[in-house]
């Protein structure tokens, strides 16, 4: 237990200098940390390190969904709600046919049943990757928030198809009839329990007297009450988890004070952190523990398997994005759509955009050994072989070379032409107009015997001077209690204005979000220079 201890602190710091190693070379940290723990498994005498799936369904996924949710723009989302549903759920079902049928047809003994159980493993891109990739290279906003939205969503249908492709093979009986209603009522309840779950949440947070530690802390035990309940009800934990966090994302506000909202971002932003950088790492020190499995079964023809389905999967999807752009131009004749003539290269940006990650290789993972008649599960080893084949090629060679169609491409911000530093001077600017606008109407009427208020209107004097004074003057309750007022009303107007901004369809709302923050700081500075008095 000590060493095991130990060794996994040894491999939080390898995490960390392999992220910053991926900084100073500009690489996607994905990629750099896949590639180090396939190097390290090469190193003779390193413990070997097996992954647990239900550990990773469990543990990872639930918190991992749950920050994407977070993080994700619900204006974005609902914009590009019927692209993202499309790749979600219809590609995913697409990819998965292709990929059964691809599978059946060239790896001997290979049923359709189980080439349904690998597409339903290896169709959903992993969002981590595509997104820690654009971070690097500008890309329009729209690409960008259609696939953090279609990431969140082809998990669910994916493992969804597994499970019932899993079924199958085990009880050797499809029903379409019946498959089809329960993949219905599996996607729906699991957005529904999701939920319900947030409200009970979102009830607690604001009525409750909680605390700053006692809010963080519970919002690390909602995503795992969302899941563990839909799966209880056999239902989709993955949908449960992202309704239930886009829900409470955009009610943060309301939920939560501004000392929850930054210490809870730091705390995520931490969480996020190690739980992504421990999977990918991992990832990468399977390969031993994967080819020991493979046993007789021929290391070559495995590879050539892997080579030929991670090409299907590559083609596949990038015939479903140019079909899908397409598809948009005609169908936009009959009705509206976000975007009438989306072009080709933004489709195939975002089909090249579909590396693959933890969910495939957990679900790989999860097969059991063994069906209920004690026979060994057929192509157990191969699949996983497969997946893993599939992971590292798309991982490293679509990611590698994303930033250079990118570039390529040339694409441009259509959805956001003012350039977001400008927006962002542009919404600076009305919310200093709007708070010196309420601070001429109070002084005017009630401040003019207020030095506070004063200082407050010269804030190039910065806040050093508003310390002095409320140091030398401590025992002046009622000014500082009418300064502590006259602050709060200038934020929380400011708070309302940003909610109207957003709505507008020019400014993104990465900028008000910024703003947002820096109002959750202003109000923390005010708290902290009048703590005492």
């Amino acid at each position: 237990m000590h060493a095991n201890f130990i060794y996994y602190i040894v491999l939080l710091l390898i995490i960390s200098f392999l992220v910053m190693f991926a900084q100073r070379i500009r690489i996607a940290f994905p990629i750099v940390l896949v590639v180090g723990g396939l190097m390290m498994s090469f190193i003779p005498g390193l413990p070997t390190l097996e992954i647990d799936p239900e550990l990773i369904f469990l543990i990872f996924l639930p918190p991992l969904l749950y920050e994407a949710a977070w993080q994700t723009s619900w204006k974005d989302f609902w914009k590009w709600r019927r692209v993202i549903a499309s790749f979600a759920f219809l590609i995913v079902l697409v990819t998965s046919c292709l990929v059964a049928v691809v599978s059946y047809s060239i790896i001997p003994g290979f049923t359709l049943a189980l080439g349904f159980l690998l597409g339903g493993i290896v169709s959903p891109p992993d969002a981590v990757s595509a997104t820690s990739i654009m971070k690097e290279i500008k890309v329009p906003k729209r690409l960008s928030s259609i696939i953090e939205g279609e990431s969140l969503l082809n998990d669910a249908s994916s493992i969804v198809v597994f499970r019932f492709a899993l079924a199958a093979v085990m009880t050797g009986q499809f029903v379409f009839k019946a498959a089809a209603a329960n993949f219905f009522i599996v996607i729906v309840m699991g957005i529904i329990t999701g939920l319900v779950v947030a409200l009970l949440f979102y009830a607690i947070h604001r009525w409750l007297p909680t605390t700053p530690s006692i809010d963080i802390v519970l919002t690390f035990v909602t995503p795992y009450v969302m899941y563990i309940v839909a799966e209880q009800f056999h239902f989709s934990g993955v949908l449960s988890v992202v309704s239930g966090g886009l829900f409470l994302s955009a009610r943060q506000d309301t939920m939560l004070n501004y000392q929850s909202r930054i210490q809870g971002l730091n705390v995520w932003s931490v969480a996020a952190f190690v739980l992504n950088g421990t999977i990918f790492l991992l990832i990468g020190l399977q390969l031993p523990v994967i080819v020991r499995q493979l046993g007789d079964e021929g290391l070559a023809g495995a590879i050539t398997y892997g080579l030929i389905i991670t090409g299907t999967l590559i083609i596949g999807r990038l015939l479903c994005t140019l079909g899908a752009a397409q598809f948009t131009r005609f169908i936009s004749r009959f009705i509206t759509t976000a975007d009438s003539n989306p072009g080709w290269r933004g489709p195939l940006v975002f089909g090249w955009a579909g590396m693959r990650g933890v969910v495939s290789l957990a679900a790989a993972l999860s097969i059991p050994l063994y069906l209920p008649n004690q026979q060994p599960f057929p192509q157990r080893n191969l699949i996983l072989f497969i997946t893993f084949t599939v992971i590292l090629v798309t991982l490293v060679f679509q990611g590698l070379t994303l930033p250079w169609l990118i570039r390529k491409m040339k694409l441009k911000e259509v959805d956001y032409p003012m350039p977001l530093e400008e927006q962002d001077r542009l919404v600076e600017k009305k919310l200093k107009l709007a708070a010196n606008k309420l601070l001429d109407e109070y002084y005017a009427r009630h401040g003019k015997h207020n030095e506070l208020l004063f200082l407050l209107r010269q804030r190039f004097d910065g806040d050093l001077r508003v310390l002095d004074y409320i140091t030398q003057n401590n025992t002046d309750d009622g000014k500082i209690a009418e300064y502590r007022s006259v602050v709060n009303d200038i934020i929380r107007e400011q708070r309302l204005l940003l909610q109207k901004i957003n709505k507008k369809a020019e400014v993104s709302q990465e900028v008000v979000k910024r703003h947002l923050l820096q109002l959750d700081h202003d109000e923390a500075r005010l708290h902290q220079q009048l703590a005492g008095t």
